[in-house]
């Protein structure tokens, strides 16, 4: 109990220093006009980050607190350690080299670290819940999304505080939403996400060794991509600046786009193939398989199950869906070897939770399976 106490505070005096150190330096107004930017890119950063976690949606209130530590507690940690850097290079170097020092060695460094720490807290606390490359993808998103954000309120703030609103070509909030808000959005996910993928490749593989070295590898990327991305901002023109993002960045978002697609892919082959199974043991309906399979059958489901009875039917129906794919994920998981010494005993667990939520779904849900619905 005490930790996620201590946790709360914590995050609560991140934010008053962020707020204090941003308004000290731009205005409240500032700050102000910097949030209600920043709300629309962030935005959808978090829809895309939801899409791609369809199938197994992760906690709400874990996907919050990893958005929290990313525009709070590594807002902070990177301000603290960049505006040293800076300083520290001002004086080694002279006067305006340390901010060159600060965006292209230590705010890639410093970032990257901050942004996968509470990725990988989550991969070591829910081992067992971690399913991989996706749940990589999508914690380091949202602690990148939350980075992001916090970032995006002083950039916009500033530009207020120095050009107004502008008209999209002088300065203001317009060039730097249109630079920031509209080009590039995803930069920040971009780099992280490649750490989480290595975290996620970590949480899945029996190599001891590839345990250490994919998360490595990724954070690697993940530095080199952001140093490139600052260097060509920093010391480049124009026109480095508009080759790196159109040569680099956006074929690697692009990549990035195809290897979630292909997950998503192997996940749904991964349930549909675990379906029968669970289906002979009767642990699902074999009314239920079809429906089971797919993203489309699911959701027909709960609409079903909301039109008829109502939201809280439509989430019975929601967690038990949730609930066969964690035990297809897992048996996935102990026919292949990765699943550890404990999973005989999770299973034991996930079947209890499987059978408390099918029943809670039949009893509100009700029905039949005939009309794409659940009948017990």
């Amino acid at each position: 109990m005490l930790l996620p106490v201590l946790g709360l505070i914590a995050l609560a005096l991140c934010g008053l220093v962020l707020f204090g150190v941003l308004s000290s330096r731009v205005g409240v107004l500032a700050v102000v006009i910097g949030v209600a930017a920043a709300l629309v890119p962030v935005g959808v950063v978090v829809a895309a980050l939801l899409w791609i976690d369809r199938w197994e949606p992760e906690p709400a209130r874990l996907l919050l607190l990893t958005f929290a530590f990313g525009a709070l507690v590594a807002t902070a940690t990177a301000l603290l350690i960049n505006n040293t850097a800076e300083t520290v290079g001002d004086l080694l170097l002279g006067s305006g080299n340390g901010s060159k020092i600060s965006a292209i060695v230590s705010a890639p460094l410093v970032e990257e670290a901050a942004k996968a720490a509470i990725v990988l807290v989550v991969m070591l606390r829910r081992r067992g819940e971690f399913d991989g490359v996706v749940d990589g993808i999508v914690y380091a998103g949202f602690s990148a999304a939350g980075f992001a954000f916090t970032e995006n309120i002083y950039y916009f703030g500033r530009a207020f505080a120095e050009n107004g609103f502008g008209d999209g070509t002088t300065g203001g909030v317009l060039a730097a939403f249109i630079l920031r808000g509209v080009l590039s959005p995803f930069t920040h996910p971009l780099f992280a996400v490649f750490t989480g993928v290595g975290i996620g490749v970590a949480a899945r593989t029996a190599s001891p060794q590839l345990r250490v070295l994919a998360p490595l590898g990724g954070y690697v990327v993940a530095v080199g991509l952001h140093a490139l991305w600052n260097g060509a901002a920093t010391l480049g023109g124009a026109q480095a600046f508009l080759s790196i993002y159109f040569l680099i960045m956006v074929p690697l978002f692009v990549g990035m786009l195809m290897l979630v697609l292909w997950q998503r892919r192997r996940e749904q082959r991964i349930i549909a193939a675990a379906l029968p199974a669970l289906a002979s043991a009767r642990w699902i309906a074999r009314s239920e398989v079809d429906l089971l399979a797919s993203l489309s059958g699911r959701r027909k489901w709960r609409r079903q199950a909301r039109k008829e009875s109502g939201r809280t039917a439509a989430r019975a129906v929601a967690e038990y869906q949730a609930s066969v794919t964690e035990l297809a994920f897992l048996r996935r998981r102990m026919a292949t070897g990765t699943a550890g010494a404990e999973a005989g005993e999770r299973q034991k667990e996930l079947l209890s939770v499987l059978k408390a939520s099918r029943a809670e779904a039949v009893r509100l849900a009700g029905g039949g399976t005939e009309n794409g619905h659940h009948r017990g």
